[in-house]
């Protein structure tokens, strides 16, 4: 428990502290503060979100713009691959960044604006019944408090008065016995009044004593129940401080894409890409494929050899026929499993981030069942019978 102040003056009572009468109504607005912090947390991170949706909108432009110029540059080789994976990766990048938009609106935002909605509950009249209730408990732990500091101060001034009445007095008796020229009668009175002031001041001392008396004996009562109201106040500011901080590091789990395996992947193969990059390796393609190391039909004698008629017999045509009819049997077949769908392999691990989307390990492979959509995901179906979303780049038709 707090210690009783010492003075009970009118400077305090003035004062800012909170055990002065009304004085309380910051601890009470906290709680309209804290929905209005809610509102505003919900709309800092939607314009997070549309920064990340607008990122990866950009990183698809970017990387759909320079796509074409890659594919006819005159590059080749490991270099030519190293440049390429600079867009794939941009592309699986934009993958990202759109699911972490979507993590902050519908999954953060979401998760803040319930609780807002568990946690303040808005009177008709305006307000919240939780900073109502918490009002109404420091107003009535005070009322009697404030009576009696309202009793205090009346003593108290009353008391001032009747000293300077006395301090007056007291003056006057001084200068009447130092001065010839005031009769003795005159002086006598003079003494009179100065002890009758002397003894109002001594009474009206003794009540200002008694009420201070009274006002420090209900003081610990008094400090009593404020500290509760208050307590309670305090733990319903930590519940909101705790679920806070428990959104803030979910906020920060979906934008701390340093932590993100996927990324670290991502990174890891451009990385692994640059550094294949081999001159020598380059060089000798382009010299087997463009140069020197060419396969050449270089001059020879060549003899001459009649041209033989084949006559086509009618087995022959027949076998013709059966060949023909087993290729469009075998298309028909192999058109048939394209529409079931198109086994691919992937080529890099994959964590879904929603639960709508399907994870995978680099070399497994699976069927997709849905073409790529304008943001760049597939639907896929695993032997298990598992569906989900998969971002296109991340898998190889097999």
């Amino acid at each position: 428990m707090s210690t009783l102040p010492s003075d009970c003056s009118v400077g305090d009572v003035s004062s800012h502290s909170f055990w002065m009468p009304g004085n309380f109504h910051p601890t009470v607005k906290r709680t309209e503060d804290a929905f209005q912090a809610c509102n505003d947390i919900v709309a800092c991170f939607q314009e997070r979100a549309r920064v990340e949706r607008q990122y990866a909108q950009q990183l698809s432009e970017w990387s759909n713009k320079w796509k074409p110029v890659v594919e006819s540059s005159p590059l080749y080789g490991s270099i030519l691959k190293a440049w390429q994976c600079f867009l794939s990766t941009a592309d699986r990048l934009a993958s990202l960044h759109a699911s972490i938009c979507r993590s902050l609106v519908a999954e953060d935002g979401d998760r803040v604006r319930t609780w807002q909605k568990d946690t303040f509950h808005k009177k008709v009249f305006g307000g919240f019944k939780e900073s109502q209730d918490i009002e109404t408990g420091f107003t009535r732990a005070q009322k009697p408090w404030a009576k009696r500091l309202k009793k205090l101060d009346k003593a108290r001034r009353a008391y001032h008065k009747v000293s300077r009445k006395e301090q007056a007095a007291r003056e006057r008796e001084v200068h009447a016995e130092g001065n010839p020229d005031v009769a003795i009668d005159k002086q006598k009175k003079i003494q009179e009044e100065r002890e009758l002031a002397q003894q109002e001041a001594e009474k009206v001392r003794a009540r200002y004593e008694k009420v201070l008396e009274e006002v420090n004996r209900y003081a610990p009562r008094y400090m009593e129940e404020m500290e509760s109201i208050f307590d309670q106040s305090q733990d319903e500011e930590r519940k909101r401080i705790v679920f806070l901080k428990q959104a803030f590091l979910s906020i920060h789990k979906h934008l701390d894409i340093t932590n993100n395996e996927s990324v670290r992947a991502e990174y890891n193969q451009l990385h692994n890409t640059l550094m294949a990059i081999d001159e020598h390796e380059d060089l000798r393609w382009w010299k087997n494929t463009n140069g020197p190391g060419m396969p050449t039909d270089w001059p020879h004698f060549q003899e001459w050899i009649p041209e033989k008629k084949n006559k086509k017999g009618k087995k022959e045509v027949e076998k013709k026929e059966v060949e023909k009819k087993e290729v469009e049997k075998k298309a028909t077949i192999e058109r048939s499993v394209i529409i079931g769908g198109v086994k691919v392999r992937a080529m890099y691990d994959y964590v879904g981030q929603e639960t709508d989307e399907l994870s995978f390990k680099a070399a497994e492979e699976f069927l997709k069942i849905e073409d790529e959509d304008d943001q760049g995901w597939c639907r896929g179906m695993k032997d298990d019978g598992c569906e989900g979303l998969y971002p296109a780049n991340y898998v190889e038709v097999v």
